[in-house]
């Protein structure tokens, strides 16, 4: 079945968040299905929608809620047709979905790596002796306590601007983001040092731009189905669903990363301890086609080694 494509008089909404970063993810998706059907820019309406996690910016997501804040108003939109698909940066989606919406669609993946940024400092091994290093991330704060117990971290809300701004401000020696997010936005002026996987494992699906769309609408799923990039979504159903089966949140310290190496896929999985006093750690192969059921079992695997208080905060 063939349905008509958008066009300038019955554009496609599409929904996202109003940052410089989230508004590069929508156009880089505009373009892509630009290309994809050959349809103007006309065709296409991007549609910005404020989130709870956009609005507050003065407390840890884990005090106001978790990952679904920067989810939450944009889906509610999708769910009553104000918009046609939303756009998401994929490290910060809920594992699960709302009743009728469905993640299909994934663009390829960017640099997965972490970056140190610091317009002094080259990297970790270079910071003096408890210097203030800014992040939200409990991943990174977690990660970083376990090599550099010495230093302090802070919490650094906002988005890339606000948290470079307040680099400059003084009110910490070095941040940390998401290669990714450096790229997208083309900022080669930020002083950035990219670290290697081995020494700091991401997030679960750093990276990734996932597409969510209504579970029931074919027009939109045969329109997106060109510019899905199907080894990305391979990498991210182990991923996400080794953070399914660990219930991962904003509250947990949780990294991890899919790699995919012929028929074969490789994922290494970390849980640390919010004081960064203790990780835990492994990985596990098989076949692509079996990469849901590989994340289940390594998250069950260290899960099982961990002790029963292993995620509490230590206040």
């Amino acid at each position: 079945m063939t349905h008509a494509l958008p066009s300038p008089d019955a554009p496609l909404k599409i929904g996202t968040r109003g940052s410089p970063l989230a508004l590069a993810q929508a156009h880089e998706t505009r373009a892509r299905l630009m290309a994809a059907h050959d349809l103007p820019e006309e065709a296409f309406e991007v549609i910005v929608i404020k989130t709870t996690g956009d609005r507050v910016q003065d407390r840890a997501l884990r005090e106001i809620g978790g990952k679904g804040l920067f989810t939450k108003e944009i889906e509610e939109a999708l769910l009553s047709g104000g918009i046609d698909i939303a756009v998401h940066s994929m490290k910060d989606m809920p594992v699960e979905q709302p009743d009728g919406l469905a993640l299909t669609t994934y663009l390829p993946r960017e640099d997965v790596r972490d970056a140190f940024i610091s317009p002094e400092f080259n990297g970790l091994a270079d910071l003096p002796n408890g210097a203030v290093v800014g992040t939200s991330s409990l991943r990174r704060h977690a990660q970083l306590k376990q090599v550099r117990p010495d230093l302090e971290v802070v919490e650094f809300r906002g988005n890339v601007q606000t948290r470079l701004r307040k680099l400059s401000e003084g009110v910490a020696t070095c941040t940390f983001l998401a290669m990714a997010g450096i790229n997208r936005l083309k900022m080669n002026e930020v002083p950035a040092t990219p670290i290697d996987v081995n020494d700091m494992l991401p997030a679960v699906a750093q990276g990734a731009i996932g597409i969510e769309q209504r579970q029931d609408d074919s027009a939109v799923s045969e329109l997106l189905q060109p510019i899905h990039d199907a080894p990305t979504g391979q990498r991210l159903a182990a991923e996400r669903a080794f953070l399914a089966e660990l219930d991962g949140s904003c509250e947990t310290p949780i990294a991890g990363l899919a790699e995919l190496g012929g028929a074969n896929i490789r994922l290494r999985g970390e849980i640390i301890r919010p004081d960064g006093s203790e990780s835990i750690s492994g990985e596990i192969s098989g076949p692509i086609v079996d990469g849901a059921s590989l994340g289940r079992t390594l998250a069950k695997q260290l899960r099982e080694q961990a002790p029963a208080d292993f995620f509490d905060w230590q206040t």
